[in-house]
């Protein structure tokens, strides 16, 4: 973990137990202790926890990073016992609003010291102690779930038939580093919208910058949760959201997402706008199939990773056509042979086309199932390959870029430290991520780049990217759409399918590991 990110963590515990310190001052002496004692950070919980007779061990626990910020409104409330308070609203007070309900107390002429002995002679009513018991699970499960590893439903197709539509996961956090949220004030367990409505579960007033604890960088090939990048501003509606992303709506208007139809759609009311930081962008889940420094291409829809064929998970599907001998094929014949199919998608697995011609999604296993059933003509099946070119993919720029999502590339992977020289040719490429993921201005004058109001023929990477695909090369909306994946953009990695369900539980899929 760098230096500058432990001072700063540690700046905010020390924020949280000075603060309260200038009614702790006045309260320390309604006890007989000096008020001097209250503005020393963290003697001052040591006193506290002495004059309340508790474990003083739980002063120390206050300098592991994070859980730290948790223990000390603990103390908080167990100090204001001292003073007969024991309702859940002053509780409330204390842990969250410390600075203010200290000095309140403190001045309150009718707020006496009881002392520990009187403190503990009150008795907590069932439902207080089922209460209190509920605030230290949330507290736990938060902690759990920020730091080591969260649940995660498989929403679409994108990643069939490696993961299946309703898959639940468990995320490590551990596997790239924790990530501190961006957003801390926000509803537990609730990810950027409170459910039935479009109003936000989190606020802004308070804003971490990016900082990842033991950071380890993603390996090719592994199949990662990550915050989707251009979700940072979405139509907040339920039928377009990351489904129907912002950017690509503007594109649909005019081929390219430029200030005037942007102030169109702002200037729209039936089309209410929501923007949310990094860590509050829809999740997404695919396969990283380009790390930082990688140049990757696709021809007929083949990967190559720095001119290598790249690897192709078994799971991984694609579409084929293919005819038959004047014979009619089923699901239920594709079924019995070993084929799976997902129907029920917007684009089916399986569907025919004229005469005994058919349109199948399938892995490379299934190819070999499929050319076994009578009828099938083998030589017949072959791979469906869009060469369009017709600008439908990142970076939507047809002058130098006839790219479809067959036959893409070459394309460079941005990687923390590189150089690169900015010429016509790349600056759609590059352009977000220097502008919007690294947080600089961007100008164009006469043919000329400025970044931060200077000429820069080069730019120099701050982070490192990668490039993301889904495993149904068909079905997914990728990296080939919306581009590079920033380091600071990266939730975790899927690591156990624990629970599935299609019409019940599929059995055969609990507990097994991602690959």
């Amino acid at each position: 973990m760098p230096l500058q990110h432990l001072l700063f963590i540690y700046m905010i515990g020390t924020l949280i137990v000075f603060l309260p310190s200038f009614g702790l001052a006045k309260l320390f002496e309604k006890a007989g202790v000096p008020g001097w004692k209250a503005y020393v950070p963290f003697y001052n919980t040591w006193v506290m926890e002495t004059l309340a007779h508790r474990p003083r061990h739980w002063v120390f626990w206050q300098f592991i990073p994070v859980v730290g910020w948790f223990i000390s409104p603990g103390i908080f409330i167990e100090f204001v016992k001292l003073y007969g308070k024991f309702s859940v609203g002053s509780h409330i007070l204390a842990a969250l609003l410390a600075p203010l309900y200290f000095p309140y107390l403190a001045y309150y002429k009718d707020v006496k010291y009881i002392g520990p002995d009187a403190a503990k002679k009150h008795k907590k009513t069932a439902a207080r102690e089922w209460f209190d018991a509920a605030i230290f699970a949330i507290v736990a499960a938060t902690l759990i779930r920020t730091f080591i590893f969260e649940a995660y439903t498989i929403p679409s197709a994108s990643m069939e038939k490696t993961l299946l539509t309703n898959d639940f996961l468990f995320v490590s956090k551990w596997s790239y580093g924790p990530r501190l949220p961006n957003t801390p004030l926000s509803i537990p367990f609730i990810h950027n919208y409170i459910p039935g409505g479009s109003w936000k579960s989190y606020s802004t007033l308070i804003r971490i910058p990016y900082i990842r604890w033991w950071a380890s960088p993603v390996k090719r090939n592994d199949d990662v949760v990550f915050n989707f990048p251009e979700g940072d501003t979405v139509i907040n509606k339920p039928d377009y959201q990351s489904a129907r992303p912002y950017y690509n709506f503007i594109r649909e208007l005019n081929g390219t997402c430029s200030d005037e139809k942007r102030q169109q759609i702002l200037n729209d009311p039936d089309l209410p706008i929501a923007v949310h930081p990094v860590d509050k962008t829809d999740n997404y889940i695919k396969r990283c199939v380009g790390i930082p420094g990688d140049s990757l291409k696709l021809i007929n829809g083949i990967l190559y990773v720095n001119n290598e064929p790249a690897f192709v998970s078994p799971t991984s599907a694609t579409f084929y056509v293919f005819k038959t001998n004047n014979v009619m094929i089923d699901e239920d014949q594709l079924r019995d042979a070993g084929v799976k199919l997902n129907q029920q998608d917007e684009d089916p697995d399986f569907s025919p086309g004229t005469g005994y011609a058919y349109r199948i999604n399938l892995t490379l296993g299934e190819v070999e199932k499929l050319k076994k059933i009578p009828g099938v003509i083998p030589g017949s099946i072959t791979k469906e390959v869009d060469s369009s070119g017709n600008g439908a993919v990142f970076p939507y720029d047809t002058t130098y870029f006839k790219w479809s999502v067959d036959n893409y590339g070459p394309i460079w992977v941005p990687k923390k430290g590189s150089t690169i020289n900015l010429t016509p040719q790349n600056i759609d490429v590059y352009r977000r991520s220097i502008e919007v993921y690294e947080k600089n201005k961007w100008e164009q004058r006469d043919g000329k780049v400025f970044i931060n109001g200077k000429e820069s023929p080069t730019y120099t990477f701050k982070m490192d990217y990668y490039w993301m695909m889904g495993d149904n090369r068909h079905k997914s909306q990728d990296s080939r759409f919306w581009g590079f994946v920033p380091e600071d953009h990266v939730v975790g990695k899927a690591s156990i399918i624990w629970f599935s369900w299609e019409h019940g539980p599929r059995w055969n899929r609990l507990f097994r590991f991602v690959k």
